[in-house]
């Protein structure tokens, strides 16, 4: 199982740690053919193909035809890999334009209830493409681009509830209890039957809306 850190070990998110080239090497002295991005979108490959449980650094470098040591040069750990693929899988995501009002006959009226089934729909999409990602979400912190594009993405749908104070707070906290909690059994719940509590809980939201 993965967590976030090893026991006694102290580690800060890859996104948050500025990376300076080791002391005595000179950027030349990197493989070439080699940049971060290729190396994340290898190990998205790589975790699709044969899942979280079997990877490894070593089968990694093999898959992209060089030494395990040749990916030091653009990540300092395995956990620092596994962040980079999480957030690189949540790009997968359509996030699409926030939904407006209902009755403001914008392009996109679908108002808040009809927004938030569409990103939850995607969400579940990408949990169900990529089984990895679900437990990586509970290991590490989404503070990436593409995980900070998605909490944005739900912020707005929150905020158009209009629903304010500890009520707001709890309704959050339920859509993303709902959608991280799907993350399991994503692959054995029916969409019909995960669309269906999904309608249920925005039922919930708009009775306190409207209350």
């Amino acid at each position: 199982m993965v967590t976030a850190a090893d026991p006694g070990e102290t580690r800060t998110s890859v996104w948050l740690v500025a990376r300076p080239t080791p002391p005595g090497r000179r950027r030349t002295e990197a493989p070439s053919g080699l940049d971060r991005e290729r190396i994340t979108a290898a190990t998205v490959r790589l975790l699709d193909a044969e899942g979280l449980a079997r990877f490894s650094m070593r089968r990694l470098a093999a898959g992209l035809g060089v030494t395990a040591m040749s990916l030091y040069w653009y990540v300092d750990t395995k956990h620092d890999l596994l962040e980079l693929a999480l957030d690189r899988a949540l790009g997968d995501l359509s996030l699409g334009e926030p939904a407006l009002p209902a009755g403001s006959g914008g392009p996109t009226e679908t108002g808040w209830p009809g927004g938030l089934k569409c990103l939850a729909r995607e969400y579940r999409r990408v949990l169900a493409d990529h089984p990895w990602v679900a437990p990586l979400s509970a290991a590490y912190p989404n503070i990436g681009p593409h995980a900070r594009a998605f909490d944005a993405a739900l912020q707005r749908l929150m905020d158009a509830t209009g629903l304010v104070g500890t009520t707001r707070t709890g309704a959050q906290l339920a859509v993303r209890q709902f959608l991280h909690g799907c993350g399991g059994a994503v692959r054995r719940t029916p969409e019909g039957d995960f669309c269906l509590a999904l309608d249920v809980l925005i039922a919930g939201i708009e009775a306190k809306a409207t209350a």
